[in-house]
């Protein structure tokens, strides 16, 4: 990316002019960091009413068989993710990432069946890279298409409520599910998922048409505009990765601590196992472990520690054995979190490790993830 490039504008950047948003450049993009209300309200007001993100920075990637055959386009997927596409029903979304012949993750993504073909989100950061890795590897077998969309988010536990005003069907929805609808006589995507913690959806508009859409969620008493950096604190609370701090081109899946997400068909003895790339690694570590892991990290006290501080086995700092990934304070648990990379050793919950912040040594204890219990509907 062209760091001396004017910031591209999502189809909401005037909206959130109007609505008094503090804008930073992020991913390439002039987005919203916070609104009057502030990062700490915005923050409550997403875990007990509802919450509105503008995502269109994300990439929206249709994936779709030259044979027409929803087969062909799942398994050339396949050949890029450790994940069970084959087996996603009709209508469903997954969580999975890309990965290299390391073994490591390139980027993380959503990826949904519909009909005969796959819709996969991607990360503004890495849009460009992941476009070029699906046509150099399988291009010759997918058409691949970037769409010219809108993505909006709607988070909180009043989520559902709002939107069923605009379309009542989506009560019946259940989390990872993806629905075409008309909201506001509109054409759209919707899946019951997102990045908070919270119930919510995820809704994919045609650009001309997301000011009003937003405006007609907006327009609901119970909704307010959020900003990028009450998104980080809710993702953080839930223990949610962020691509380029917790996870990137260093960190395997399994270090990660997502195994989760590798479903038993691409293990080993499943029925299509390996065939990504970093196999070799990936399967070794899902069946004897990593040497290191993703963990919660709970700092004592009332100070966040931020991401790239080290951590150390001992209150004099003589012994480092890791990093902080992402921290911050997390308002609904009234305190700071964090996340980073610890030895297996030093990866059960309770365990004290030690962060430097200006020279000194705070004690953390290692938690259990995520901080907040997630109210997802299953």
């Amino acid at each position: 990316m062209d760091d001396t490039a004017a910031p591209k504008k999502t189809p909401l950047h005037g909206l959130h002019l109007q609505l008094g948003a503090r804008m930073v450049p992020f991913a390439g993009y002039d987005m919203p960091v916070q609104y009057p209300a502030g990062v700490m309200k915005e923050h409550l007001h997403t875990r007990t009413e509802a919450g509105l993100f503008d995502v269109s920075h994300m990439g929206q990637v249709i994936v779709k068989a030259k044979s027409g055959s929803y087969e062909d386009a799942a398994l050339a997927l396949e050949s890029l993710v450790p994940v069970d596409i084959l087996g996603l029903a009709e209508g469903r979304q997954r969580y999975g990432f890309f990965t290299d012949d390391s073994g490591c993750i390139l980027d993380d993504l959503m990826i949904s069946h519909l009909d005969n073909h796959l819709f996969v989100v991607v990360n503004a950061s890495c849009k460009e890279a992941d476009l070029a890795h699906l046509q150099a590897h399988i291009g010759d077998q997918c058409d691949i298409t970037l769409l010219n969309r809108a993505l909006i988010a709607l988070q909180g536990p009043r989520a559902v409520e709002v939107l069923a005003e605009l379309w009542a069907d989506v009560a019946a929805m259940k989390f990872m599910d993806v629905r075409h609808c008309r909201l506001h006589d509109v054409s759209c995507l919707v899946s019951r998922s997102g990045y908070s913690g919270e119930d919510g959806f995820e809704i994919s508009v045609p650009s001309d048409k997301a000011v009003d859409v937003t405006m007609r969620l907006l327009e609901h008493p119970d909704v307010q505009a959020i900003g990028l950096g009450a998104r980080d604190s809710l993702r953080l609370e839930a223990g949610l990765c962020l691509y380029g701090n917790d996870i990137d081109t260093t960190t395997s899946p399994v270090e990660a601590a997502l195994e989760w997400a590798m479903q038993k068909a691409r293990r080993g003895g499943g029925a299509r196992a390996g065939g990504f790339p970093g196999s070799g690694r990936i399967l070794s570590e899902l069946e004897n472990g990593a040497a290191r892991r993703r963990v919660g990290l709970k700092p004592e006290g009332k100070a966040p520690v931020r991401g790239h501080a080290k951590l150390y086995a001992d209150a004099e700092g003589k012994v480092e054995i890791g990093e902080v990934t992402s921290g911050g304070f997390g308002p609904s648990v009234e305190g700071p979190v964090a996340m980073g990379y610890v030895p297996v050793s030093h990866a059960a919950a309770g365990t004290l490790v030690y962060a430097e912040v200006r020279g000194k040594y705070l004690p953390i204890t290692v938690s259990a993830l995520p901080f907040v219990t997630p109210t997802y509907k299953r």
